[in-house]
C-alpha cells in the first residue's frame, strides 16, 4: 500500500499530527456517553452536560486557530443548525434521543470541521496527500462494503459511490472529504452506539427501496454540504483574497 512507501520518519511525524488535530476528537466521541440513554437514566439534564463541554471545547480551539479558520469555524454553527432542522425535523431522516437538535451537535461540527481542514493543510501531509488519500479510501471501500455486506446498507453504500463520483474531478478536496468521512463514520458509530440518535431501517423512513443501518456507512455525503457551505460563504466574504488565490495557482499551474 502506498501510505507504508513514505520515508518512516516522515510517516512518524504525518501519524503524530493526525493524532495531535484529529486523536482529540475522537476521544471526544467517548464524551458522547454523557448524553446516552444509560446516563441519562440516572443523571437528570445530563444532555446539558454535553452542551456545556463542547460550547467550551468550541472556543478552546476557536482562540487557538488562525482567522480564516475562525470564520470558517462560525459559518459551520450556523450552516450546522440549519441542517440539523432541515434534515432530522423537517426530513426525518435521523432522530435525537429527546427529539430536539442539541446545542453540541452544530457545535461539533465546527469543531470537526475546523480539526479536520487543519490536517488537511499541514505542509507534510500535503506532500505526501495522494499516498494518504490511496490509504484512506482503500479503508472507506472496505467500511462501506463491509455495512453493505453485514448490515444491507444501501443506503449508506450508495452515498459513499456518490462521494467518490463528487471527488472524481476534485484531487484538491480529496484529502479533507477522505479524512471527514472516517471522522463522520466514527462520530456516528459511537453516537447511535450510546443511543444519542437514531436512523430509520430505510432512507429517511420512507424509500424501501434504500434499506439502511444505524447508522448508515457514508452519511458524510451531507456533512459535505455544510462544508462546502462553509467554503461558499468564506469566499463569497472574502471575494479578492479568493482572487488573488485562484490567480496564484494559475501561474503556478
Amino acid at each position: 500500500m502506498s501510505v507504508f512507501k513514505i520515508p518512516k520518519e516522515d510517516l512518524k511525524k504525518i501519524v503524530s499530527v493526525f493524532i495531535r488535530e484529529i486523536g482529540l476528537f475522537i476521544f471526544m466521541v467517548f464524551v458522547l456517553f454523557f448524553d446516552s440513554v444509560y446516563f441519562s437514566e440516572n443523571v437528570k439534564e445530563v444532555q446539558n452536560i454535553l452542551n456545556f463541554l463542547m460550547i467550551i471545547g468550541f472556543f478552546i480551539m476557536y482562540f487557538r486557530t488562525v482567522k480564516r479558520v475562525q470564520e470558517l469555524m462560525i459559518f459551520a454553527v450556523i450552516i450546522g443548525f440549519l441542517g440539523e432542522y432541515l434534515f432530522s425535523k423537517y426530513l426525518g431522516m435521523y432522530t435525537y434521543r429527546l427529539g430536539n437538535i442539541p446545542l453540541y451537535v452544530p457545535f461539533g461540527h465546527a469543531v470537526l470541521f475546523a480539526r479536520v481542514f487543519r490536517f488537511s493543510k499541514v505542509s507534510l501531509v500535503r506532500k505526501y496527500h495522494k499516498n494518504i488519500e490511496q490509504f484512506f479510501g482503500s479503508i472507506i471501500i472496505l467500511f462501506a462494503s463491509m455495512y453493505l455486506l453485514f448490515f444491507a446498507d444501501v443506503f449508506g453504500f450508495v452515498m459513499t459511490i456518490c462521494v467518490f463520483l463528487l471527488l472524481w474531478k476534485r484531487p484538491k478536496d480529496r484529502m479533507f472529504f477522505f479524512t471527514m468521512y472516517l471522522l463522520v463514520a466514527i462520530l456516528e458509530i459511537g453516537g447511535t452506539a450510546f443511543g444519542c440518535w437514531k436512523w430509520p431501517n430505510i432512507a429517511f423512513g420512507r424509500f424501501e427501496f434504500l434499506p439502511s443501518n444505524n447508522p448508515p456507512s457514508g452519511i458524510s455525503l451531507f456533512y459535505f454540504l455544510l462544508d462546502i457551505g462553509c467554503f461558499v460563504i468564506y469566499t463569497q466574504r472574502n471575494k479578492m483574497a479568493w482572487f488573488r488565490l485562484k490567480s496564484s495557482r494559475k501561474l503556478n499551474s
